[in-house]
C-alpha cells in the first residue's frame, strides 16, 4: 500500500506568521505553525509531521507531493553530505533550519518513501488543499484566531494511530515539541475580527426537492453552508468555497475564503431568516441565488454566485447589502 499526501508551507512576510500542513483527504490532514517563521520552515515541518504521523505504519510506502525543490533537495540530495561535514555546507557555513532537518533525518530512518515535485498553485487538488490549510494557519496567527489544526491521521480509520506529533509550536527551533492536539486546543488570542456576513437560515418551505437539477443542487449546497456543523468544518468549507471566493459584507469589508473559514470556526451559527427570491441559471457553468435575510440588525439583500469547477459546484462570490428604511 502507498500513502499519498501533499505537504506545504506558507509564511506571510517570509519571515512572518507561518503555517504548515499535510493533506491526504478531508478526513485525514493536519496543520500547525508559528507566530514567526519562514516558508521553508513551514515546508520542512509539514514533511516532518507527516513522517511522524505515519510512523506507526513503517511498512507502508509514503509518497510525498511537494512543490518545494528546496525541501526535496535537502532530504533527497544534500543531507548526507551535510551530515558528514557536521551539518555544514560546502562553504563551511552552518546549514539553515538544521533543527528541522536533523529531526527529518531521524524520522526517515527505516522508512520507504519518495518525493514527487508538483507545481504549486497550478490546480493540483492535494497540493491546493495543503496550501489552503497552511495559509489558513498563517492567517490565524496573524489575526489571532483559532488555529485550524485538522483531525490528524487517526481520522482516516486507523483507531490505533497516534495523533500527529508536530503541531503549533512556539518557534521553529522547537519544531515538533508540541503535538497537533495542542494546536486543536489552542485558544484564540488578540482582537476578534469583524463578524462575517455569510448567509442566514433558509426556511423549510423555500427548499425545493433535490431532483438532480443544477439549480436544486446549488440551493441544497447553499443550505449546507448555512448549517453550523458545516461552517465549523474547515475541510468541508474549503470544498464548498471556490479557491478564488470573495465576499463583500454588509459593512463593505472584502472577505477572502481564508478570512471566512477562520472567522466562522469559533462562531459558526447563523441566526437570520431568509426569503428566497430567485435561483437563476446564468449559463452552463454558473447559477445565481438571490434572497432577503432578516436578523437582529435588520434586513439585507443577498446574492451568491455559484460556478461549476471541475465538475463540482462551488461558491465563487457572495454579497450582502443592508436595506434602508
Amino acid at each position: 500500500m502507498t500513502i499519498t499526501a501533499a505537504a506545504d508551507g506558507s509564511a506571510l512576510g517570509n519571515p512572518g506568521p507561518a503555517g504548515w500542513a499535510w493533506y491526504i483527504d478531508d478526513d485525514c490532514w493536519a496543520a500547525g505553525g508559528w507566530p514567526h517563521g519562514t516558508n521553508n520552515q513551514g515546508e520542512l515541518m509539514a514533511v516532518l509531521d507527516l513522517l511522524r504521523s505515519t510512523a506507526h505504519l513503517p511498512g507502508e510506502h509514503l509518497r510525498i507531493l511537494c512543490d518545494s525543490q528546496y525541501v526535496i533537495n535537502c532530504v533527497s540530495k544534500w543531507m548526507p553530505g551535510w551530515k558528514r561535514k557536521g551539518w555544514r555546507k560546502a562553504d563551511g557555513k552552518p546549514v539553515l533550519n538544521v533543527d528541522l532537518l536533523q529531526q527529518i533525518d531521524e524520522a526517515v530512518k527505516g522508512r520507504s518513501y519518495e518525493f514527487e515535485w508538483v507545481r504549486g498553485h497550478a490546480g493540483h487538488d492535494l497540493n491546493e488543499a495543503a496550501d489552503l490549510r497552511a495559509r489558513a494557519v498563517a492567517l490565524a496567527y496573524q489575526q489571532g484566531t483559532v488555529i485550524p489544526a485538522g483531525p490528524g491521521f487517526a481520522a482516516a480509520g486507523d483507531a490505533g494511530a497516534p495523533p500527529s506529533a508536530g503541531g503549533a509550536v512556539p518557534g521553529p527551533e522547537q519544531a515538533g515539541a508540541i503535538g497537533a492536539e495542542g494546536a486543536r486546543q489552542a485558544a484564540a488570542t488578540g482582537a476578534e475580527p469583524a463578524e462575517p456576513d455569510l448567509f442566514s437560515e433558509l426556511e423549510e418551505a423555500d427548499r425545493p426537492e433535490e431532483d438532480g437539477k443544477p439549480e436544486h443542487v446549488v440551493l441544497a449546497l447553499e443550505e449546507e453552508l448555512l448549517r453550523p456543523e458545516t461552517r465549523a468544518d474547515f475541510g468541508r468549507m474549503a470544498v464548498l468555497l471556490h479557491p478564488e471566493f470573495a465576499e463583500i459584507g454588509e459593512s463593505g469589508r472584502m472577505w477572502t475564503r481564508e478570512d471566512i473559514i477562520n472567522a466562522l470556526r469559533p462562531d459558526p451559527a447563523a441566526d437570520s431568516e431568509l426569503d428566497l427570491l430567485a435561483v437563476e441559471r446564468l449559463g452552463e457553468e454558473s447559477i445565481l441565488v438571490t434572497y432577503r435575510s432578516r436578523g437582529r440588525s435588520g434586513s439585507s439583500l443577498r446574492s451568491s454566485l455559484w460556478l461549476r469547477d471541475a465538475g463540482r459546484w462551488r461558491l465563487r462570490f457572495h454579497q450582502g447589502t443592508p436595506e434602508r428604511g
